[in-house]
């Protein structure tokens, strides 16, 4: 017959091997992400440091350009003709952004940003570098 002591107790069983089952997938998914947002951050700091230094050449390239009074003497393309430091520089840093350095200095907070998207239908939630926050069930009543 039926013994619900048993029945129970294999429900029981089989909800422990899903609890788990489930922990070790998540620990394995936040391993997995963490691993990834961390293997973009050398790259990232590559692309924030070539992103400063081409603006900072700008800046400093633009600042002699105007302060140059034959500037105002002459046409625009001769006095970036006669630039060419600032002319070089800005060019470059309209190419990179044109090569999507703007995504490429912040690609592990997007990969965060999107990754929380998901979670959140699952109550949880990530930080910056990639480990799960796990949110508190919400109680229906």
């Amino acid at each position: 017959g039926f013994d619900p002591t048993v029945h129970g107790q294999e429900y029981k069983n089989a909800e422990v091997r899903s609890l788990c089952c489930s922990s070790t997938d998540l620990k394995a998914f936040e391993r997995r992400l963490t691993e990834y947002v961390s293997c973009l951050q050398p790259a990232t700091g590559r692309w924030r440091m070539i992103l400063i230094v081409v603006s900072v050449c700008t800046a400093t390239g633009a600042w002699n350009w105007l302060i140059d009074p034959d500037t105002q003497k002459v046409s625009f393309f001769s006095s970036l003709w006669n630039h060419p430091f600032f002319t070089i520089s800005c060019v470059t840093l309209i190419g990179l952004f044109f090569a999507g350095i703007h995504k490429r200095v912040v690609a592990p907070s997007i990969i965060a940003a999107r990754c929380r998207t998901v979670l959140a239908e699952y109550n949880m939630s990530c930080d910056d570098t990639g480990k799960l926050i796990l949110k508190p069930r919400p109680h229906i009543q």
